[in-house]
């Protein structure tokens, strides 16, 4: 019969003391090399779409989702006219779902769970799938995830109610996917913190009108979920429409996204490879 050695056990202890020490060696170096600072939110009634430039325009409402491929270079704005408490977003590669969005590689790869203008969406693949190219709240969660029906139970008393789980499975089904292709979401107007470990909702900074526009850097099949975050303080089940708006953005000749950390300009450089070949 083998050996166990329990967890608790002096070499096991300093395996995990030696990893962190790595960790906040790599997190200290990631941080001196960060060449540009993040841009300050967008104006809520800036950045305005030439109808010129809209492919579609879809209206999802309360607790519905929606799922569409969105080209390489069109980016996604999700307008919150109703300042819902969450709107949950996935993404596969349209050519090889097998790569699809990885929230954790995204928080760990830059170093931050601050997802906001300026940053990039990771693939569980290396590469960058959006790019966050205007946001006026700046206030989003990458750690919690969507709703379920176990959450909808604790929170609303009913495990009937839609959930992104639910949502995200169905999408998923349009495409001949299943659960085991989807893993967890990144919920947009999420304003959700972490003090001591612990994720807290900091209320107030959503508004009507608020919108993120996500611009693809690869051909990507996208699932939008329209219901409320777990954590978010409403206590009765009514989240309102979003607007989501498939269009050509302008891209100037600084690319902030693609430039403002090394850890995306090595992203955008697995986009090039891939795309290459």
């Amino acid at each position: 019969m083998s050996e166990h050695r329990p967890a608790s056990s002096p070499g096991v202890a300093a395996m995990i003391e030696a990893n962190r020490i790595r960790y906040e060696e790599l997190k200290k170096a990631g941080d001196g090399v960060s060449p540009r600072v993040l841009p300050p939110p967008t104006q809520r009634d800036g950045a305005p779409i030439a109808d010129a430039a809209i492919r579609h325009l879809e209206t999802i409402p309360g607790g519905w989702y929606w799922t569409k491929l969105i080209r390489r270079g069109e980016a996604l704005r999700i307008l919150n006219t109703s300042a819902t408490p969450g709107v949950s977003v996935f993404a596969w590669n349209a050519h090889d779902t097998s790569e699809r969005y990885n929230s954790a590689d995204t928080v760990k790869i830059q170093w931050t769970s601050d997802m906001h203008k300026g940053r990039v969406l990771f693939s569980d693949m290396g590469r960058v799938l959006f790019s966050i190219i205007e946001d006026t709240c700046c206030a989003h969660d990458a750690i919690v995830g969507g709703s379920t029906p176990a959450s909808n139970l604790r929170k609303y008393g009913d495990a009937g109610l839609r959930s992104t789980r639910e949502n995200m499975l169905l999408a998923a089904g349009k495409h001949g996917l299943g659960p085991r292709d989807i893993s967890p979401v990144i919920t947009f107007f999420a304003p959700v913190s972490m003090v001591d470990h612990v994720p807290v909702w900091r209320d107030g900074l959503v508004e009507v009108g608020d919108f993120v526009d996500l611009r693809a850097e690869l051909d990507l099949i996208v699932a939008v979920s329209n219901c409320p975050h777990p954590l978010a303080p409403d206590t009765t089940f009514g989240p309102g429409d979003v607007d989501c708006i498939i269009f050509m953005p302008q891209t100037g000749d600084d690319d902030l996204c693609r430039s403002a950390t090394a850890e995306a300009v090595r992203g955008f450089e697995n986009n090039a490879t891939y795309l290459q070949a």
